[in-house]
């Protein structure tokens, strides 16, 4: 695995890039405050934008490591974030990043997320070298393991965490770089 840093990916209906300080608003709007949007995550709907800006400007520093993976997810057609996609569990020594994601509830069902999901895969095994991509979800949060089923990725067991909602059963998907365990099972013969 190497690490490379949050880079922009451009896929056709999205730009996938670092956030700036300009997206407070948009962010806030489409999402942040919806507590829709955060039932099923860790951290709660922003009561104002300024949680927003703060969040934002703390983001700016992260970006300074290349071991921060923070995109907003930008829909080309209006020029507006309507989501975020991250890493939010690395592990170098198993080549392995932990995605988490969350987008507006009016862009829900577009399939969005899915294609933001797959070009972020795609950018780890080609671009990273990592050899698995994770992703969980609360069980009472079936679209999201839909988009997880969608981009290739498939059950690997069942878990516990805490989110909004209290304690949750969750379930873990995965994806493998086929080419990178080729190519790790080449060398050890």
């Amino acid at each position: 695995m190497k690490n490379i840093g949050t880079q922009k990916i451009i896929t056709d209906r999205l730009i996938l890039r670092r956030f700036t300080e300009t997206d407070a608003e948009n962010m806030y709007k489409n999402w942040a405050s919806d507590s829709e949007v955060t039932k099923y995550l860790r951290w709660e709907a922003h009561k104002n934008i300024n949680i927003t800006r703060n969040l934002l400007n703390l983001w700016a520093q992260e970006y300074k490591s290349d071991n921060n993976y923070q995109w907003a997810i930008e829909l080309k057609e209006i020029g507006e974030v309507i989501g975020s996609i991250s890493v939010v569990n690395l592990d170098e020594k198993q080549s392995m990043v932990e995605i988490g994601y969350c987008i507006g509830k009016t862009f829900w069902y577009n399939g969005y997320t899915a294609e933001a999901l797959s070009a972020v895969i795609k950018f780890f095994f080609e671009e990273a070298d990592v050899m698995e991509v994770r992703a969980k979800h609360d069980t009472r949060n079936i679209n999201s393991g839909k988009v997880m089923q969608k981009c290739g990725m498939t059950f690997i067991c069942a878990g516990k965490d805490t989110n909004n909602q209290g304690e949750c059963e969750t379930k873990i998907y995965s994806i493998i770089n086929e080419k990178g365990e080729k190519h790790n099972d080449n060398n050890k013969r």
